[in-house]
């Protein structure tokens, strides 16, 4: 002990003089350290925690002291809605309504999707059986937002004349618009997209448009009315993933309004990747339809829509050529 009642010791390498008689708890609060949040060791042995106000600091101990280290913002999410056209949704999932077992299950799997919206296509009634079973018989209009598509349509005329069709059947002006090129791709037809659109918009519809993934193609289609853009992110029921990801994340940068994935989403990956390319959502149907549970898959897709949000709201870390250890080397044992 020194003269001045104080004693030298070596904390974590460093030579220190603290005053005589100090607890190791004592010793940590004197640090700005929480005795109940690190581990010691003194002299080559872990003093056990509990002990840290009993153990007494001697002239000459050699002392480290740890504690855990990360790190990692929190984000919050208690409000991340979307809105087009003016209205609101909490999920970010869209699900189609074709390809199921049968009404039931598609209704199922819309519960377990979490979806506020469906897409339904417009057909003619069956005259021949009128009582049959209608897909408002499980989907309720009132509790899910219907979104009218022009699925089968290869000319901007017979869409537009669907799409008025359905809104005389059910007031509907927030629509999906579809044109398609040919049957073997089932390809935007851009031309005949961009005339739909235009004509649409002037009714006062409110088309969300399925496009091919071309940044200009998109930007033409926001300035002629489009309330949403949908790029394919492969062709239609391949289920092959995002194939373009720098053209998806292109429009996602220069548009205006939402953009969503549309088409060729394949399994619960590839809708997280959608989202962390920064879409405002994601729309499927056979890649829930096809599979083997679709309810269970239906699970699986609600749940990578939200991861893949989360985390692109995070931010990503950035990409390195090397090694970058997450542990830091300072201050090692």
């Amino acid at each position: 002990m020194h003269a001045d009642g104080t004693i030298t010791i070596i904390v974590n390498g460093e030579h220190r003089r603290v005053n005589a008689g100090l607890s190791l708890a004592d010793l940590a609060s004197e640090l700005g350290l929480v005795p109940e949040k690190v581990a010691v060791e003194r002299n080559l042995e872990v003093v056990p925690r509990s002990t840290l106000a009993q153990v007494m600091v001697e002239d000459g101990d050699e002392l480290e002291i740890v504690h855990f280290v990360g790190g990692g913002d929190h984000v919050a999410t208690a409000d991340d809605s979307w809105t087009v056209a003016g209205r609101t949704f909490r999920s970010r999932l869209i699900v189609g309504t074709g390809k199921y077992k049968d009404f039931a299950q598609n209704a199922a799997a819309v519960e377990a999707s979490g979806a506020e919206i469906v897409t339904v296509a417009v057909r003619r009634v069956n005259v021949s059986d009128p009582k049959a079973p209608m897909l408002t018989d499980f989907i309720d209009p009132k509790k899910i937002t219907y979104l009218p598509n022009t699925a089968g349509c290869f000319d901007a005329e017979s869409a537009i004349r669907t799409l008025r069709l359905a809104r005389e059947a059910g007031g509907w002006d927030l629509v999906k618009l579809e044109v398609l090129g040919e049957a073997k791709t089932l390809y935007p037809d851009m031309h005949e997209t961009l005339r739909a659109t235009e004509v649409l918009a002037k009714e006062g519809f409110l088309p969300m448009v399925y496009c091919v993934d071309d940044p200009i193609a998109a930007k033409r289609l926001e300035d002629v009315g489009a309330v949403a853009i949908m790029p394919l992110g492969a062709p239609i029921g391949s289920g092959l993933g995002i194939q373009n990801r720098v053209t998806i994340r292109l429009i996602v940068e220069g548009a205006k309004v939402p953009v969503l994935v549309d088409a060729g989403v394949g399994t619960a990956s590839d809708a997280a990747v959608a989202m962390e390319l920064g879409c405002d959502g994601v729309l499927m149907n056979t890649a829930i339809a096809e599979a083997k549970d679709p309810i269970l898959m239906a699970r699986a897709m609600k749940l990578a829509v939200e991861s893949g949000r989360l985390a692109y709201r995070s931010g990503r870390m950035g990409q390195r050529r090397y090694a970058d250890p997450s542990s830091p080397l300072a201050g090692l044992i």
